[in-house]
């Protein structure tokens, strides 16, 4: 179950790093970000149809998120019924400590994910104060002149950075990458950097948007 965790949340790790990256696109301007909108639902045709990559992709990460979720609840019950009573000792407290702190942040990572889903993707629902269309580009820019919306971003940012960080460094101890003192070392600078540059990168244009630096033209 720990393996699947492992190579589950990698995809993800992916995923999250790939998304990161198109959202940065939004510092180019409106046309830029919908053109790159526009490219992901073009990938592999005319092998696959408009849009048809985009949909195996989501079929992956589904799967992976089944994986994830399952692994997950089923190691928190195992870690339960081998530990009736609490912990003493400090060490044994702290880490159980994180891994709770894993697991509501994992719970709510879901809820928000829900939410952004209905809002960039199913529903496309426009909170901000500016008509959009069917540009993916105005839709962003007019969604994060909200505060609300912007502040449920950040938390959500910072529950991301904390996941990414246990994620990776738990990884790399499940699949023996860090086997060593050094190994250690290179593993949390890992997870360190991929949560830091993913949770900044995500939330950095948002905020720029708020404050009215990035007006999408």
């Amino acid at each position: 179950m720990k393996l699947v965790m492992a190579l589950s949340g990698a995809l993800f790790v992916f995923y999250v790093l790939a998304h990161m990256y198109g959202n940065l696109k939004i510092f180019a301007g409106v046309e830029a970000y919908d053109d790159y909108a526009l490219h992901l639902r073009t990938l592999l045709t005319p092998v696959l149809p408009f849009g048809g990559f985009l949909w195996l992709f989501r079929a992956a990460l589904l799967v992976a998120l089944v994986a994830h979720a399952y692994s997950a609840f089923y190691l928190w019950r195992k870690a339960n019924a081998a530990r009736p009573t609490r912990y003493v000792a400090k060490a044994a407290a702290k880490a159980t400590l994180r891994s709770r702190t894993m697991r509501w942040g994992g719970v709510a990572l879901l809820a928000f994910l829900a939410w952004h889903l209905i809002h960039f993707t199913w529903f496309k629902v426009n909170p901000g104060p500016d008509a959009v269309g069917d540009s993916a580009g105005l839709l962003y820019i007019s969604s994060f002149k909200v505060w609300w919306v912007v502040l449920i971003y950040a938390v959500a940012m910072f529950a991301l950075a904390m996941h990414l960080w246990h994620g990776v460094w738990s990884a790399s101890q499940t699949l023996g990458w860090a086997t060593s003192r050094r190994a250690r070392t290179n593993a949390r600078a890992i997870a360190t950097t991929i949560a830091v540059v993913t949770s900044v990168g995500f939330i950095l244009p948002p905020l720029l948007i708020l404050v009215g630096i990035v007006k999408g033209s």
